[in-house]
């Protein structure tokens, strides 16, 4: 592992000119809305999800929360041919699971105590676009049971209803959870299980990927100081050398807020580390980079080179003297931790 050279004092925009030309429009850059992606786990993800795309192929999308399945879900239907209809999201964490099957599939006037009125279901609005199931680990297994039948069929009957009604609907499903644990504790039926995921498209948690650190840094930073109108040049070193250091629990979502925060609350042109929120800087907050089951050395590494790149513009001979190794070192190590250089 290299260890970073005792403190010494740097000029702060330097860093900010590194991060900001690392984020420089590129012509090979995978984006589509908030996806800023840099990591070559992420545009292997993107390439898989424009595959997909192309196919009515229904797929399950898991991830830790915050990573970012729904906005992979909705990329897949923007690249889709179904892209001109409409994508329904569907929060299986927040529908009761007395209203599950209405909700999904509509129900008919009477059918049950307030039904005054024919409702058309969720499926029923989707037809010709594709069904978003958000957290599918969450769903009862009641409505489970209907699921896989309209899956199979493309078939649905509303509630109270006699009539079979064809439908065209493409089916997304993200979890967070490990669905298989769930069939083995019977909490998710196995049929369903394997219907689903076919094809499994699987998000690395951030702190795997300390480049598209770097790059949604510098995009929640651009969108929140036009937002706020505030004149934040940004980031100071420190503070980037805490981001690529913790953890990220909540992953792209919580990275988010921190910018967020930064920019609402700082004091200066640049971002300082007492800008962020207390979390990040507590040392409790650290534990689950120490105890990660993968090699934290490992991406500690990677995360020491990244912020001296940056830094340094990119410059590799600056780099290799300030973290003590030769030029032919640091561009064996760039490539071993898969480092590009931007263009």
């Amino acid at each position: 592992m290299i260890i970073p050279p005792p403190a010494q004092k740097r000029d702060n925009l330097l860093l900010l000119e590194g991060v900001m030309q690392l984020q420089a429009p590129r012509h090979d850059s995978h984006r589509f809305d908030a996806i800023v992606v840099e990591s070559s786990q992420m545009q292997r993800v993107l390439e898989i999800a424009r595959q997909l795309a192309s196919t009515h192929a229904t797929a399950l999308i898991q991830g830790e929360s915050g990573t970012g399945k729904e906005v992979i879900a909705k990329a897949i239907h923007a690249w889709s041919p179904r892209a001109n209809h409409a994508l329904i999201t569907i929060d299986c964490t927040t529908i009761p699971e007395s209203l599950m099957e209405s909700e999904l599939f509509g129900h008919e006037r009477g059918a049950f105590t307030g039904a005054l009125v024919t409702k058309r279901g969720l499926f029923e609005e989707g037809n010709c676009g594709t069904i978003f199931l958000d957290e599918v680990g969450e769903m009862p297994l009641s409505a489970q049971a209907k699921l896989l039948r309209v899956l199979q069929e493309q078939i649905i009957r509303r509630v109270g209803g006699t009539a079979s009604i064809h439908i065209d609907v493409r089916v997304l499903a993200a979890t967070n959870k490990d669905l298989k644990t769930l069939v083995h504790k019977r909490r998710f039926r196995e049929d369903l299980y394997y219907r689903l995921n076919g094809v499994v498209i699987t998000l690395p948690p951030l702190r795997e990927r300390p480049e598209d650190i770097l790059a949604l840094v510098n995009h929640f930073l651009n969108m929140y100081r036009q937002q706020f109108g505030r004149k934040v040049a940004g980031m100071a070193p420190e503070t980037m050398e805490l981001l690529l250091r913790y953890a990220w629990p909540g992953n792209v979502r919580e990275l988010e807020k921190a910018i967020e925060r930064a920019v609402i609350l700082g004091h200066s042109h640049l971002i300082m580390p007492e800008d962020l929120p207390p979390s990040l800087l507590g040392r409790d907050d650290f534990k689950s980079v120490a105890n990660h089951k993968r090699s934290t050395l490992v991406q500690l590494e990677k995360a020491h080179i990244l912020v001296a790149l940056s830094e340094h513009r990119w410059n590799q001979t600056r780099v290799a003297a300030e973290l003590g190794i030769s030029r032919t070192t640091l561009w064996r190590k760039m490539k071993r931790y898969d480092i590009g250089i931007p263009s």
